[in-house]
């Protein structure tokens, strides 16, 4: 389970609004570039830099929650978590080295920022522990 939609999930679990929580990344992705959504082609600044910060994001809430992985979902589930964690930021980061040598085009932007909160969404924090 993604961190960005079950820690949404529990703050909204009191209010009797948890199912809303699965539409929190779509919101993001939304509410980031809402240029995107006139036809911007050209890819902004902040989404290299929400890219940087999450991938070292990623890498301390890994390292932070390793031992509980392993203990709560087990080796096999962390290590292909991890493993397409690795193949996701590979791809976004050759995706977005190549968007930037090239002409910008606005299907290039929608991929690039759909790819990039879809990773954001599902796999780039996933919940590592016992659940509550």
């Amino acid at each position: 389970m993604p961190a960005l939609t079950v820690i949404p999930a529990f703050i909204l679990m009191n209010a009797g609004f948890h199912r809303i929580a699965v539409a929190v990344p779509a919101i993001f992705f939304l509410f980031w570039n809402p240029n995107l959504m006139r036809g911007q082609t050209e890819i902004p600044k902040r989404t290299y830099f929400l890219f940087v910060g999450a991938v070292l994001l990623t890498v301390i809430w890994f390292l932070g929650g390793w031992k509980f992985g392993l203990q709560y979902q087990g080796a096999r589930f962390i290590y292909s978590v991890c493993a397409i964690n690795m193949l996701w930021i590979l791809f976004l980061a050759f995706f977005l080295f190549r968007a930037r040598k090239r002409i910008p085009s606005f299907t290039r932007s929608l991929a690039l920022h759909w790819l990039l909160f879809a990773w954001l969404a599902w796999y780039a924090f996933p919940y590592l522990g016992e659940l509550p």
